[in-house]
């Protein structure tokens, strides 16, 4: 009988998209060859950036049978699962806590699939082949699983109990059979209703149009003018930006049809845009940028269009993004993370796992108070979202 084999590969390139591909859910486009390649490709993932890939690949003979995106880390920028504190107060106990293991998707704090394997394949056999690849490894300190479906986590954790799990939270808006906009609104209470329609109202009276562009509709000019604005968005931060213009254009290259762009203009020239990549039922909304100052632009553009483009689209999920109690107000409800974490040295996994319970609690009352606060009415019986 074949056996289940592990290679690690240096880049995704060196699989057939293909290949890649035929293991990847069609509602989950981080996960793609081409999202994957155009990082690696465009050099925003790579040894001198502080991401070496090292991506597991799982074979039954010739056949590539499963694939986790795997990093080898020097920092922890671009995670979104915050690890900062546990590498300072390990380093300053005398322990190394870079380089350590990573699986997720660079710079994109998007729930999904993070180990992706083809019909048949014995899931925990899998898992007990990836983990003692890392657990063997003396080069690491520790391995990170971030924003996995709650399916995979249960799954990590009954392959390996003594994972630590850290809560965390993010919000998203679900259709609920409102049909269009309209419907969405008659949902919420009255208060919010208003608020929302004077949003709306407001940018259209500073004289800003909104338009969405789909896959061939979004020209090179588009992918251009966007980062030029998501550029301007990070000096205001003093940050440059994870991301290149290279990197979008690759993406409109390979995977147009994923990418929507939502652009506002005035006087017929665009001044902002946000950038959303879309699934088979989500969309996900990641890269924003403006070239003016404007009120509600940023609600209107990154939010409203996104929810009516769902409901037009057939769309059940939208993903805006990490961070804001803002989103609350607007309909998006609380929906509960954990992220998985392997330490290597029992004394500082210990010390994580105390944080991480203690934490646990804090995001718990947090997102219950979140909930609480979306805005619609009780008989619409929509304030208890999955």
């Amino acid at each position: 009988m074949t056996q289940l084999r592990l290679e690690c590969i240096k880049a995704v390139a060196d699989i057939k998209p293909s290949h890649w591909n035929a293991l990847v859910s069609d509602d989950h486009p981080f996960l793609r060859h081409e999202f994957l390649h155009a990082l690696e490709s465009t050099g925003a993932v790579a040894a001198d950036t502080g991401w070496l890939p090292e991506h597991r690949t799982l074979w039954l003979g010739e056949r590539l049978v499963g694939i986790l995106p795997f990093y080898l880390k020097r920092h922890s920028w671009g995670e979104y699962v915050f690890d900062w504190g546990w590498a300072e107060a390990w380093q300053n106990a005398g322990g190394r806590y870079y380089p350590k293991g990573l699986s997720a998707i660079p710079f994109t704090p998007a729930p999904g699939p993070r180990l992706a394997l083809a019909e048949g394949v014995d899931r925990m056999a899998a898992m007990e082949l990836l983990a003692t690849s890392w657990e063997s490894d003396a080069r690491l300190s520790s391995w990170h699983l971030l924003f996995a479906e709650p399916s995979e986590v249960a799954d990590w954790c009954l392959a390996r109990p003594q994972l630590v799990q850290r809560s965390g939270v993010q919000f998203q808006w679900r259709d609920r059979e409102f049909g269009d906009f309209e419907g969405y609104l008659a949902a919420m209470n009255s208060k919010r209703r208003k608020e929302i329609r004077r949003e709306r109202r407001r940018v259209r009276e500073q004289g800003i149009s909104l338009h969405r562009l789909s896959g061939s509709e979004i020209s090179h000019s588009d992918i251009q003018h966007f980062h030029r604005c998501y550029r301007l968005t990070y000096l205001e931060r003093g940050q440059s930006g994870y991301l290149s213009e290279a990197f979008f254009l690759r993406l409109l290259e390979d995977m147009p049809h994923a990418l929507v762009l939502v652009q506002a203009r005035h006087s017929g020239q665009p001044v902002a845009a946000a950038l959303c990549l879309q699934g088979s039922r989500t969309l996900y909304g990641r890269y924003w940028g403006s070239e003016v100052m404007a009120d509600c632009l940023h609600f209107e553009t990154c939010y409203y269009q996104g929810i009516e483009h769902c409901l037009q689209q057939g769309l059940t999920c939208f993903d805006p993004g990490t961070q804001g109690e803002h989103k609350v107000s607007r309909g998006f409800a609380p929906v509960r993370l954990t992220s998985l974490h392997y330490i290597a040295d029992p004394r500082l996994s210990d010390a994580v796992l105390d944080f991480c319970r203690r934490e646990h609690s804090h995001i718990q009352a947090y997102a219950g108070s979140a909930e609480q606060g979306l805005p619609f009415r009780s008989e619409a019986g929509l304030n208890a979202m999955p």
